[in-house]
């Protein structure tokens, strides 16, 4: 009786590391308490290793020892599947390539509010030398002070923004800014009345105006704590909506992995038709969020993303920032255009 419940409980840890080390496969991936486990892919395969580890001196105990090393084989597979996802989506980069005359550079920050000066802000875009800037949690007055101090040390931007009135602090604001370098822009309508847009935090589409620039979206979508889910499921697919031209250049907090989008993908794409940018330069394992965790351990929820018009030639998640007081890391991207 004991060995088949000892059958019983292996297969049923066997089930358990199959759908967290690979929840897509099973369509699982967007479904509580799944989507926030697998969001902290780095923290996982340290708990199957150290789970590996514990159930290899368990099997010291005699009585225990099949089970125990049955335990030990399936903890340490698990682990390593982990381990062999997060080196394919890259543990990290130091610097971006040299910047070309065709190249553009986005940065993408949420700055937890008050939580980040616009001096701050300013200095590292100015240093990264962003062509686009999107700040969620950034309410237009800090978006505008942020676009004055880089005016002041050189890299002149214009500043947009979406409000949502109905989410209290500065969550209910997403600024983005654009050089004027890419034309000029304008936020369509539907993105700034809310009647087209992320559910409780909002996003900024912005449309070239003169120019041939992609379209930008500064994306938001709502965290999925237990009573968003639904909202953070629609949210996804809203953002992988809007990468729907071959023209598009999506940032911001996306609340998601890229396993969080699996099958919202269309032609390739990872949401929409739009490709994440740091798993394909070397960056896409490394968390953005949150500040507080070490980089391997967090959860890579804040994206530059793309679609077919531009490719992805480097990436790197700022950590100099983790005592800024945002609860967020720095991504930094640089895009090259593809040619016709």
């Amino acid at each position: 009786m004991l060995r088949l419940l000892g059958i019983l409980f292996t297969v049923l840890c066997a089930i358990a590391a199959a759908v967290l080390t690979f929840p897509g496969f099973f369509r699982v991936e967007r479904m509580f308490p799944i989507a926030q486990i697998v969001s902290f892919r780095g923290l996982l395969a340290l708990a199957f290793a150290v789970a590996a580890v514990l159930a290899l001196l368990i099997a010291f105990a005699k009585p225990l020892r099949a089970l125990a090393l049955s335990l030990a084989l399936l903890a340490g597979l698990a682990a390593t599947a982990n381990g062999v996802i997060l080196v394919s989506r890259g543990l990290g980069v130091q610097e971006l390539p040299a910047q070309t005359e065709s190249s553009i550079r986005i940065l993408t920050w949420n700055t937890a509010g008050p939580a980040t000066s616009p001096d701050q802000i300013a200095r590292l875009a100015v240093a990264m030398d962003a062509d686009i800037v999107t700040l969620p949690e950034t309410t237009i007055e800090t978006g505008t002070s942020v676009a004055v101090a880089m005016r002041e040390l050189g890299r002149p931007m214009w500043a947009h923004h979406a409000v949502d009135p109905s989410t209290e602090w500065d969550a209910g604001s997403t600024t983005l800014l654009i050089s004027p370098d890419l034309g000029d822009y304008s936020v369509i309508e539907s993105s700034a009345d809310g009647t087209s847009n992320t559910s409780t935090v909002p996003s900024a589409v912005a449309m070239p105006v003169s120019g041939d620039g992609p379209i930008v979206v500064a994306a938001h979508a709502v965290a999925p704590r237990p009573a968003y889910m639904r909202d953070w499921r629609d949210d996804l697919q809203w953002l992988a909506d809007q990468c729907a031209d071959d023209n598009v250049i999506m940032a911001g907090d996306f609340n998601a992995t890229v396993d969080h989008m699996s099958g919202l993908g269309v032609d390739g794409g990872d949401l929409g038709r739009c490709t994440d940018a740091a798993a394909s330069t070397g960056s896409g394992a490394v968390g953005t969020w949150s500040s507080a965790y070490p980089a391997l351990l967090g959860a890579p929820i804040d994206h530059v993303m793309a679609s077919k018009r531009w490719v992805a030639t480097g990436s790197v998640v700022v950590r100099s920032t983790d005592d800024s007081g945002s609860d967020h890391r720095p991504l930094v991207v640089q895009l090259e255009p593809v040619s016709p």
